[in-house]
């Protein structure tokens, strides 16, 4: 729950991240993306699209604020699970699907938007990561289901 809370957190200042990802590699503020290769090019890339998308249509940012809301909002699904994990086992699942999904999404949509290859696997990790706790969670509640059938 505290991981989505915070991953959805850091989509609200995605310019300022951005910005200052590429100052830690090396990138001046006005740098162009074809000035460098691998991750930089990528991360500059990005920053300048946003910085730009962002200057014209500063509307855009509030469908990365939902983005973080959502996130928010699905932690507080998971609060259930926590009080009672027989009882709210679907949360769990559903979470289970949703992270299964992750690396089907990612590896669909991200040729399709040119996304880096090695991006779209970081993409997949965040499912695979995410899944290993829900199936421990999982496991879990359906030891603990004939317990509370007593």
């Amino acid at each position: 729950m505290l991981i989505l809370i915070l991953s959805g957190l850091t989509a609200f200042p995605l310019q300022w991240e951005l910005e200052t990802v590429a100052k830690w590699l090396g990138a001046t503020p006005i740098s162009a993306a074809d000035q460098y290769t691998g991750l930089t090019h990528w991360i500059v890339k990005v920053r300048n699209g946003l910085q730009d998308v962002y200057s014209r249509y500063p509307f855009i940012a509030y469908g990365t604020d939902w983005l973080a809301f959502a996130h928010i909002v699905i932690a507080i699904f998971f609060v259930g699970p926590l009080i009672d994990p027989v009882r709210n086992v679907w949360v769990i699942q559903a979470g289970m699907i949703a992270c299964a999904l992750v690396p089907v999404m990612a590896l669909t949509c991200g040729p399709i938007r040119g996304i880096p290859f090695y991006w779209q696997l970081i993409d997949c990790s965040f499912g695979i990561i995410g899944f290993i706790p829900l199936w421990i969670c999982w496991k879990i509640a359906r030891e603990l289901k004939p317990a509370f059938r007593e």
